[in-house]
């Protein structure tokens, strides 16, 4: 009796051997077979708590292989118990079915660009979300309220304005505001070397300020080579007590209170705001745009020159004068024959 028990346990033990040999061999012949869609790109969205189960039918019912039961397999056989992590993928066909699982095991989720231009508002990033059709555009402005993000550097901050760093990120579709704002934050302070911020001491500028500084340089010119001049020029003007006279200051102060049209106007100068620049002399109390490097670099490192005055030549250039005369008659020549007031 003990005998002939022996022999049957004997006997399922090797036709279970047999068995496993054979799923192994027909999982491992199998594992490079290739989706039925052989062309293009594939897209699909693994929702997080999708059992192995579900994600074979998510995978066959976009062609991506051909049996679910020979993925499922595969996955416990020589993946489990590694999940198979959520998120958005994308796969160019044809794709073998352990191209597949290696992916979602390794979480090689799709990733999406997005260019933060320099000298966007924290609210125009916003915008910027919302025009491609990010979820959370909504809730980004607020994310932009975590001052404790960049408390270390700035304990002044009231918001995260001048500390999203303009650079193109790759994203995932399903990050969260609150995760993208700090990405930004982080790039910028991956950016502030030591170096600078010595150099800021050298200046007698906070971190807050040299960043303030550096928006109103973005807001003025976009050429390279002008940033460091239009540096020198408020720096010549903070050094002196003058005004900085900074059109693009009331601009901002304008769009905090939803009040511009697109057009500065010669009333607006009077506007009463600690931004404008026209009213009160010094600093405005903040960033009024996100700097891009080059503009951070000539705020912290001014033209050697005694400029006091620049007036645009409408070429997206600018004219730079020592004396005010000298800029009235540039202002004469670039302006004024066009029906505009500036500097």
């Amino acid at each position: 009796m003990l005998t002939s028990l022996k022999k049957i346990v004997e006997a399922v033990l090797i036709a279970l051997i047999i068995v496993n040999l054979w799923l192994a061999d027909y999982a491992t012949r199998t594992m490079n077979s290739v989706s039925p869609a052989s062309q293009g790109k594939q897209t699909l969205m693994i929702e997080k708590g999708s059992s192995p189960m579900a994600v074979a039918r998510i995978l066959k019912d976009n062609q991506l292989i051909r049996r679910s039961f020979t993925f499922r397999l595969i996955y416990s056989l020589y993946y489990y118990p590694q999940s198979l992590k959520a998120g958005e993928y994308q796969f160019s066909l044809p794709v073998s079915q352990k191209k597949i699982m290696l992916d979602l095991v390794a979480g090689r989720v799709l990733l999406h660009a997005l260019t933060v231009p320099e000298g966007l508002t924290y609210l125009e990033v916003a915008g910027l979300l919302a025009a491609k059709n990010y979820p959370f555009s909504g809730s980004f402005a607020r994310a932009c309220q975590q001052t404790q993000l960049i408390s270390d550097l700035d304990p002044e901050a009231r918001n995260l304005e001048g500390y999203l760093y303009p650079e193109t990120y790759y994203f995932t579709r399903g990050i969260r505001a609150e995760e993208m704002v700090a990405a930004m934050v982080d790039q910028f302070k991956k950016n502030l070397s030591q170096k600078e911020q010595d150099r800021a001491r050298e200046l007698n500028l906070s971190l807050r300020q040299v960043v303030t500084l550096a928006s109103l340089i973005e807001k003025e010119t976009g050429r390279a080579e002008e940033k460091p001049l239009i540096s020198a020029v408020f720096h010549n003007r903070l050094r002196l007590k003058m005004k900085l006279d900074c059109d693009p200051t009331i601009i901002y102060a304008l769009k905090l209170e939803n009040k511009f049209d697109g057009n500065l106007r010669l009333a607006d100068k009077n506007l009463n705001s600690p931004y404008n620049t026209y009213l009160y002399p010094g600093l405005p109390p903040g960033p009024i745009c996100n700097p891009g490097q080059s503009s951070i670099q000539a705020a912290l490192y001014p033209a050697s020159v005694d400029y006091l005055y620049f007036v645009s030549k409408n070429d997206g250039s600018h004219i730079f004068n020592r004396s005010y005369s000298d800029h009235l008659q540039a202002v004469k020549k670039f302006q004024l024959k066009n029906n505009r007031q500036l500097r």
